[in-house]
């Protein structure tokens, strides 16, 4: 498997796009990433999407939008891994490319949420869990991180207030964000005075969904280098699955997934955790916040709370995370999430993330999570 690069970014901002359509979003993003790789065809197209069936009544995704791109004739599919599709999208451009099958591909990814009532995009998010055994019981998804998180403070004893730092972190990077949904501050008193959703989950531990598309070329590391683009190179890329349901696992506060996928990146990139100076997790809640900075070896079992409390995932702590405002405040568009974390990796390795730049940064992770933990992409980017 030969080695490979992203060499083209794109992306929208995540908000309420009533005016645009799923394969304008997505066009405007793909536009956007060759234009920054000064290319004007691909050989693949890999979506990531979510939703495109339930809310926007469109199937055959992967084909709407290279046609509408000016793709006509490469490659083109749909990925999907719940709220890990762009993860997962990266992940098959990857191999497409490390294998020799393909020169050039486009991982893109795309979401419309905001025009539909949020009873229906509470459903549909809901799909990511276990049909069976959690939704068949009237489970929502944010009900369900409420009771890893009400276990995770039963165990190790902290306070939901001790929470609050993942959400002002977010917040406070996003200010710096212009692509992100939401740029106020907020402090610990919003925090303990934001409405409650499913306790002790409150609108302050929550992302929001959005529109959005964000878009990655991926090509061979050689290519970047022989002509001269400002190639940064994916060093890991790692997927893993656990069980779909919460209950089947062994340890409810264990996300064995990313623990497996994190490990197996780590190994690809020949690092330790030691070695990333930036991580782009996934917050869609605080909970998960936590157990993802443990499972990847950022903090010992119950104590990332405390690493969020010394400040250390701040932009000029030990290991930042969602320095460009993540889930929580740059916006969750589902199927895009993880194609937009690599973005802004992307971003923060060439040293074009502004006032949100972390110093000095040289290797960076990210890690896509599907459902309350069942499938987990974890990518680590060089800057050669």
């Amino acid at each position: 498997m030969r080695k490979v690069a992203v060499t083209g970014i794109g992306q929208t901002i995540v908000g309420e796009h009533w005016e645009l359509s799923l394969r304008e979003l997505a066009g405007e993003a793909i536009s956007q990433a060759l234009r920054d790789a000064e290319r004007d065809n691909v050989d693949g197209l890999f979506v990531g999407n979510m939703l495109s069936g339930m809310i926007s009544q469109q199937e055959n995704l992967g084909t709407s939008i290279s046609d509408w791109a000016g793709l006509r004739g490469c490659e083109a599919v749909k990925v999907e891994s719940a709220c890990g599709s762009g993860g997962a999208a990266l992940r098959a451009a990857i191999m497409a490319v490390a294998s020799g099958e393909m020169e050039s591909a486009l991982a893109v990814g795309v979401e419309k949420m905001t025009e539909v009532r949020s009873s229906e995009v509470t459903a549909s998010l809901a799909t990511a869990a276990d049909a069976d055994y959690e939704i068949a019981h009237g489970l929502s998804f944010v009900a369900l991180n409420a009771l890893v998180m009400r276990r995770y403070i039963h165990e190790y004893g902290w306070k939901h207030t001790d929470f609050a730092t993942f959400s002002i972190n977010a917040h406070a990077n996003a200010c710096h964000n212009t692509y992100a949904r939401l740029h106020e501050p907020i402090t610990l008193e919003d925090y303990q005075q934001a409405r409650m959703v499913a306790d002790p989950i409150n609108l302050l531990d929550a992302s929001p969904v959005g529109d959005g598309a964000a878009a990655l070329l991926v090509v061979p590391a050689d290519y970047a280098r022989r002509n001269g683009s400002r190639g940064i190179a994916i060093v890991g890329s790692a997927a893993a699955s656990d069980t779909l349901a919460i209950h089947d696992r062994k340890d409810p506060l264990w996300l064995s997934a990313a623990a497996s996928s994190a490990a197996n990146a780590y190994s690809q990139a020949g690092l330790q955790p030691a070695d990333i100076d930036l991580f782009e997790l996934h917050d869609a809640f605080s909970i998960m916040s936590a157990l993802s900075l443990e499972a990847c070896g950022f903090a010992a079992r119950g104590q990332a709370v405390r690493l969020a409390l010394e400040g250390e995932i701040t932009i000029n702590g030990r290991i930042p995370i969602c320095t460009l405002g993540g889930l929580k405040a740059r916006g969750h568009p589902v199927g895009a999430t993880g194609i937009y974390q690599i973005v802004e990796l992307v971003q923060q390795l060439r040293g074009e993330a502004g006032a949100a730049q972390v110093p000095g940064a040289r290797i960076g992770m990210a890690q896509n999570i599907g459902g309350s933990g069942a499938s987990v992409i974890t990518h680590i980017l060089s800057r050669n």
